[in-house]
């Protein structure tokens, strides 16, 4: 007996409803390349190789939107050193300085690597029979096999039984104290509202707009939270290893690095639909291998290895042109995401969302 195909529910709001048509909702769809994920071996992790990449990227993160990265936890104000009853806590370390999560870092920037280059679906709430062909299967290695293939954002930042190529260190405010903020309470995504599927399947991977500010509709519903105001900056570092240098281009160009033609930002944490969670990054140097090497063999190190400067600035626009001329860089998918992730951005959030 066929099977008719899946399709997905809709409920659209009516003029007489109780639950009044609401303004769409920030976000749009990254739509998925028209060939299928590119597969390879990935590289291993037993030695470095000679005709890769490997070093340290020294980052800085300037919060340019209100940020509030959840530990699941509510609080007690007095707990924390705030004046509010109640609130939604961010990690504070014991010297009082708020910071962001390695994990949350790796998989904001890998949500936009994977959309600008042909790779799986890592992680969806969606139904398999939604997902388009060839998408679907979660890259995985078997060390005892021989035939082991990832996508393109697997090879560098993992797999099941796959470390990755890239180390992300938790990123730690320069100074000490938070604000105190507040989450209003926000509607669901609505799915059926929005143009979530194609023929039945999923239409892309999904990014809210960078918007010029965030909102905060008031005390009188919703939660108040520790955050990281408007000009927080934290520091953190990112490790690489065997990476192609077009790999290394394309993690440059995530980490909005090519202002010229792509002047992009990231976006984490809650309350994304009312403008939150904008931050930008600049890349204070790169320490390449040697300087690893020399910390083994000397007892001073020299900082003629390190990129700064004029170095630096050509380094990046070379390693970005490489991946802009590679196989990599899916430049119909790259126009898409800046449309939404572009920054300064002149969207404005509402209160309704």
């Amino acid at each position: 007996m066929s099977r008719t195909p899946y399709q997905p529910p809709r409920k659209p709001n009516s003029a007489g409803s109780s639950n009044p048509e609401l303004p769409p909702k920030p976000y749009d769809f990254v739509s998925f390349p028209s060939e299928r994920p590119n597969l390879q071996r990935p590289v291993g992790h037993d030695k470095y190789w000679s005709d890769r990449l490997h070093g340290t990227l020294y980052l800085t993160l300037k919060v340019q939107t209100s940020l509030h990265i959840s530990t699941g936890i509510v609080a007690m104000g007095s707990d924390i050193g705030s004046r509010i009853p109640l609130i939604k806590t961010m990690v504070q370390g014991v010297d009082q300085k708020l910071s962001i999560q390695g994990s949350s870092l790796k998989g904001c920037i890998r949500s936009v690597y994977e959309a600008i280059t042909r790779s799986c679906i890592c992680k969806t709430k969606a139904n398999y029979r939604q997902i388009p062909e060839g998408y679907g299967k979660e890259c995985k290695v078997d060390i005892r096999k021989d035939t082991n293939k990832v996508c393109d954002a697997c090879r560098i930042f993992g797999a099941l039984n796959f470390q990755g190529l890239l180390e992300f260190h938790d990123a730690v405010c320069l100074k000490s104290g938070f604000s105190n903020g507040f989450m209003p309470s926000l509607h669901s995504p609505r799915p059926h509202c929005k143009a979530y599927y194609k023929a039945g399947k999923i239409a892309g991977r999904k990014f809210y707009y960078n918007m010029s500010k965030s909102i905060d509709e008031g005390k009188d519903k919703g939660i108040s939270v520790q955050q990281a105001d408007r000009e927080y900056t934290f520091t953190t570092q990112l490790h690489f290893k065997n990476l192609h240098s077009e790999e290394l281009g394309m993690l440059l160009i995530v980490l909005g690095q090519d202002k010229e033609n792509c002047p992009i930002a990231l976006k984490m944490g809650g309350g994304k639909p009312i403008g939150m969670g904008t931050m930008t990054v600049t890349i204070d140097k790169i320490e390449p291998l040697h300087n690893l090497i020399r910390r083994y063999s000397f007892y001073e190190l020299s900082k003629d290895n390190e990129l700064i400067g004029e170095n630096l600035k050509q380094f990046i626009k070379e390693k970005i042109q490489e991946a802009i001329n590679s196989h990599l860089l899916q430049k119909d998918q790259l126009k898409e995401l800046k449309a939404i992730l572009n920054y300064p951005s002149n969207h404005e959030p509402l209160s309704q969302y």
